[in-house]
């Protein structure tokens, strides 16, 4: 039998992604930029980019996951890193897909504050073990979640 799975749609995604950034409007806080964690989170920092009516959206890419419940021993960033006078005195919104350790999110948080006026993370998905705690989380699970964006194999065999 099949372990169960969260399973978010595109239709849901939507859905997700206006509440996630409701509860940005809805807290008073107003980044001016949003940084989003390539891969999975860049759907989320650029849906989130037009909710907010934010353009100024940054890319950290960030290597951590192998596959399904795999990981290297720590997340590695990747080039390009971006800038610290990008970031200097700016209000900050890290977007990611899920908080699933919480590994991630950490590195890009403790890359990014101490550069930035003020930092924020918003999450799709928070899982129980995450040793980070996110300021904006749309739902919480200790499942798998099967994305719209990557539920199918790569068309590119060996990928």
């Amino acid at each position: 039998m099949a372990e169960e799975r969260e399973v978010l749609t595109w239709e849901g995604f939507g859905a997700a992604v206006r509440q996630l950034g409701q509860a940005v409007v809805d807290s008073g806080y107003r980044p001016d930029l949003i940084m989003g964690i390539a891969r999975g989170g860049l759907f989320t920092a650029g849906a989130l980019g037009y909710a907010l009516g934010i353009k100024n959206i940054h890319t950290m890419n960030v290597e951590f996951y192998t596959d399904i419940d795999r990981r290297l021993p720590i997340p590695i960033m990747l080039p390009p890193v971006p800038q610290e006078v990008d970031l200097k005195e700016k209000s900050v919104l890290v977007a990611d897909d899920v908080a699933d350790t919480g590994g991630t999110l950490k590195l890009v948080r403790d890359f990014c504050a101490p550069h930035v006026r003020e930092l924020r993370l918003a999450v799709l998905y928070q899982k129980p073990r995450s040793i980070v705690q996110c300021d904006y989380t749309w739902r919480q699970t200790e499942l798998w979640i099967s994305f719209p964006w990557s539920s199918d194999p790569p068309l590119v065999p060996g990928v």
